[in-house]
């Protein structure tokens, strides 16, 4: 309806129709902002990796190693069973925690290496040399 003015005019209903129309559409772009968020949160989260060669004492890759990963804070361990070519990498590690590396192939095992939250940056390399 409009009025002599040609202003459009509306009674109560339209009103809450409208409210509600704009809260829905405010509602659905909340959700759609939450929803990129959660796809994107990895990123750039600040999230560390770690990956390395595994050799015996010779220099020799090692495949089939026993790469373990500890987190110092929780000691919760990932493991990682070398490539080709005595390759392993853990990903979407904290950057707030401290892990302990070591490898491990039959009777061989490599000193423990700490990757450090003040150093090692956010890709960091760490090559384990198996001893007996």
């Amino acid at each position: 309806m409009r009025d002599a003015a040609g202003v459009q005019k509306c009674d109560g209903a339209g009103l809450v129709t409208r409210r509600t129309a704009a809260m829905a559409g405010l509602l659905l772009l909340a959700l759609s902002g939450t929803a990129w968020a959660q796809q994107n949160r990895g990123a750039d989260t600040g999230a560390r990796t770690v990956q390395g060669v595994v050799t015996d004492a010779e220099g020799n890759p090692v495949d089939g190693a026993a790469v373990q990963l500890k987190d110092t804070k929780t000691l919760q361990i990932r493991s990682f069973i070398t490539q080709n070519g005595g390759q392993y990498h853990f990903s979407a590690l904290s950057p707030n925690v401290d892990y302990e590396l070591s490898a491990r192939y039959r009777d061989s095992t490599s000193k423990t290496h700490t990757l450090s939250v003040f150093g090692g940056g956010k890709n960091a390399v760490v090559n384990l040399k198996l001893r007996r």
